[in-house]
C-alpha cells in the first residue's frame, strides 16, 4: 500500500484544479460557438517555486506567467533547460532597464504600455540577429485606475499605430486587467471593440475569477492563477 506524503497530495490537487479550469475552458469555449484551442491557458506561476509547478508541467501544461523579470530569471532557466517547449509569458510591468532581461526570457510580453518601452524593444529587437523577438500586447487600462498600468482606451488606438509606424514593432494584441470592484464584461468588450478595429487578433483577458466570460467575449489568452495553483 502507497503512503501518499503531503507533497503527491499538494501534487494530485494541482493538477486536479488544473484538469478543472480545462474543462471549463472548453466549456465555455463551445457555449460561444469557438473551438476550445481558440483559447490557450497561461498558468499563473508568480511567487511559486519549481516543486509547485512541475505537477502542472507534467500534468503538459506548456504556458505560464511570470509578473516580475528577476523572479522569472531565478527558476525558468533550469526548467526550460528540461522542458524546452515551454512558453513563458510576462504579465506584469515591464522596466525599460529590464528589456534586454526580459527578452532572454519571455516568448510574449503581455505589458507594453508606453513610447519609452516601445523604444526601449525596438533598440533591443534590432540587436537580436535572428533570434525570434517576443510576441507583443499592449496593456488597455480600460477602468483608467490611476494605480495601474495601461494605455488609456482613447488613446490606444494612436499608440497602436506610434508602435507601428514609429518603432517598427508588430503588435499582436491588447491585454486587461478590469477594475475589481466593477463587472468585467464591458471592460471585455471594450478590449475587444478597440482590437477589431485595429486589426488585432489577440485578446489577453480574463483571470481566475472571470475567465469564462472572457471567453465568451472573445479572449484567446486567459490568465489563471490562484484556481490552479491556489492562494498565494
Amino acid at each position: 500500500m502507497t503512503v501518499e506524503t503531503a507533497s503527491n497530495v499538494a501534487a494530485s490537487d494541482l493538477t486536479s484544479r488544473l484538469g478543472e479550469v480545462r474543462e471549463r475552458i472548453a466549456r465555455a469555449s463551445r457555449d460561444a460557438g469557438r473551438k476550445p484551442e481558440e483559447v490557450h491557458l497561461v498558468a499563473v506561476s508568480k511567487t511559486f517555486d519549481a516543486e509547485h509547478i512541475l505537477p502542472a508541467i507534467e500534468a503538459g501544461q506548456r504556458i505560464f506567467g511570470e509578473n516580475r523579470v528577476q523572479e522569472a530569471r531565478a527558476k525558468w532557466p533550469a526548467l526550460r533547460a528540461d522542458y524546452p517547449d515551454i512558453e513563458l509569458h510576462l504579465i506584469g510591468p515591464l522596466q525599460t532597464n529590464k528589456v534586454r532581461d526580459a527578452l532572454g526570457l519571455f516568448d510574449v510580453i503581455h505589458t507594453l504600455d508606453r513610447p519609452s518601452l516601445a523604444a526601449a524593444l525596438a533598440k533591443e529587437f534590432a540587436k537580436l540577429e535572428g533570434r525570434p523577438a517576443p510576441r507583443l500586447l499592449i496593456q488597455v487600462n480600460t477602468g483608467e485606475e490611476p494605480q495601474k498600468a495601461g494605455v488609456a482606451p482613447l488613446e490606444a488606438d494612436a499608440f497602436i499605430a506610434e508602435c507601428r509606424d514609429v518603432h517598427g514593432l508588430t503588435i499582436e494584441g491588447l491585454m486587461c486587467i478590469p477594475p475589481a470592484d466593477e463587472p468585467a464584461a464591458p471592460h471585455f468588450a471594450l478590449l475587444a471593440k478597440i482590437a477589431r478595429r485595429n486589426g488585432l487578433s489577440a485578446l489577453s483577458m480574463g483571470m481566475s475569477g472571470d475567465y469564462e466570460t472572457a471567453i465568451g467575449l472573445g479572449a484567446t489568452y486567459v490568465r489563471v492563477g490562484s484556481a490552479i495553483f491556489g492562494t498565494r
